[in-house]
Formats: structure tokens, sequence, C-alpha cells
């Protein structure tokens, strides 16, 4: 089905009051003692992704009531992290790419780094619409295809600090992560040949709020190298911050610096071509030239 301007507009309008709503249920979660189960159907990728809480799934309830009309309407699919892949994605021009809580590690461990990504993703693996919620900022990031990126409202234009450290962001798990002291190295490297004083190594958050991070606190940068294990992240993790990327004129690639593949028929998982989020496409050149 061919979507307009309009239409794109509305269903980005949908997607911010879905994650509005997760997030706010995410919220009532956050003083109160939630059990930790590992997924029944996991397979592959790391710790991150092998939990689940009844928050994760009551969020996606959420959203998926809330996005339901969209479905028919519209003639897309669904594709969203506590359920499995029915590929349906694959007969459609576009689908919903969903992770209703993304970041559960810190989330249970009751420390900021938790939010809502929501993307509307084209048939060619491209996001038209990506929408994130940070419940506990209460900020609301925006991004629709040819509109620009909004926080909270207003027109966002990325700026970067001069005479600063490299911000290196990382997800919760990094500190086990087994070449940890190696990719700080590597980053640090790179700071020193791009003529940065240091390295600021901001460790904690979810892939989606790290990359929203990269957005905001730039010069920085957040990647995952290739490997040939599963995991990797997966497109749910991706799909909204690309087009937040994308939409305020960032650097979100493979490390072959070609555009995230948003719509793989192999699987979910981003393994086998690593993701490189930074400021700059010069400073993403350095990282994948010695990453």
């Amino acid at each position: 089905m061919q979507l307009t301007s309009e239409n794109f507009q509305s269903l980005a309008d949908l997607a911010c009051h879905a994650a509005t709503e997760a997030g706010a249920l995410i919220a009532s979660y956050r003083d109160r003692e939630v059990e930790v189960r590992q997924k029944s159907k996991f397979a592959g990728g790391g710790l991150a992704s092998q939990v689940v809480t009844e928050v994760d799934e009551r969020s996606e309830e959420i959203i998926l009531h809330l996005l339901a009309p969209t479905l028919g309407r519209y003639d897309l699919a669904v594709l969203t992290e506590e359920q499995e892949d029915d590929r349906e994605r694959l007969k459609k021009d576009y689908f919903w790419c969903i992770d209703p809580l993304d970041g559960t590690l810190p989330f249970t461990r009751g420390i900021p780094g938790y939010s809502v990504s929501i993307a509307l993703v084209r048939e060619d693996g491209r996001a038209v619409i990506g929408v994130v919620f940070d419940p506990v900022a209460n900020k609301l990031y925006r991004a629709v295809a040819g509109a620009g990126v909004e926080i909270d409202g207003v027109i966002f234009t990325p700026t970067l600090s001069s005479g600063g450290r490299l911000k290196f962001f990382c997800d919760c798990t990094f500190a086990m992560h087994p070449e940890r002291e190696e990719l700080i190295h590597e980053v640090e490297a790179v700071a020193a040949r791009e003529g940065f004083p240091g390295v600021e190594v901001i460790e904690g958050a979810g892939g989606v709020l790290n990359a929203c991070g990269v957005l905001e606190e730039g010069p920085a940068c957040y990647l995952k190298k290739p490997k040939l294990k599963d995991g990797g992240g997966s497109l749910w993790d991706f799909a909204a911050t690309a087009c937040l990327f994308e939409e305020a004129g960032l650097y979100a690639r493979d490390f072959d610096g070609r555009a995230l593949d948003l719509n793989r028929t192999e699987s979910t998982f981003m393994n086998h071509c690593g993701v490189c989020y930074a400021s700059t496409s010069e400073l993403a050149a350095a990282l994948r030239g010695v990453c």
C-alpha cells in the first residue's frame, strides 16, 4: 500500500501515544519487585536478550492493542521482541518493529537506561518512522522520513562539543564482555588519531538509549562488531534509532558502511554485519578501520 506523508505523520502520532502509554506502565513498576524469567524460546544472543519480565509482556500488550487498527487499515505486519517472527513482514510493504522494553537488565537492576522503541519499517529495510520513549527522563524522541527529528515536540539539530573527550556508549553487559579492555583500547586509539584528548566510557543502558546518547551528546559512538555467533542485537534494537539518525544527518550503518538492513530474511539478529552509530561519517570510518 502506498502511504502518504500525512499517513506517516498520523501513524507517528499513534506510535508516540503507544510508546508513552507503555512507558507509563513501565514507570509504575519502578519501585516494585519484578520476576525475571528466561525466555522459553530463546535461541542465541547475549544475556540481555535472554531475560523477560511481565513488564515486557504487558508493555507489548498495550502497544499492540493501540496499533492493531492500523494493521488492516494500512495492510501492515508486526515484528515484536516478545513474539515469534511470523515472517509476515516479508510479504508487506511496511511493518511495525517493536521493542516494548529495551534495556530489561537495567530495568530489573533499578537503574536508568531502559526505553520503549517503535518503528515503521519499509519492505526494503529502511525505517520511515522512529519513536523512542524514555520513561525515567520522560523524554520522547520522534522521527518521520523527510520531516526531521523532534525531542519532546521540539525540532532537534545535533551539535558537537569541541575540545571534549570522545564518548563511547556501551551496553549494560559491557563489564562482562570478554574483549572489553581490547575494545576500549581500540576506541582510545581512534580518539588519539582523530584529535580527541581521551575517551569517556559510558556503560549501563540498553542499545536504544545508547544510540540516543550518541544522537544528543556528540562527539560520541556506539558500536557492535560483526561476529559469527548469533546476537549483536536484533532488528527492533536498531530500527527506531536508525530513523532518528537518518533524519538528524548522523551515521548509523553496518561495519561495511552500508545502510542497516532492518528487514533481513535470514534472522532478526545483526551479528553478521555489526552496527556502528557515530556523530560523523569520518569518526565511523576511523572506528571501522580499527575496531
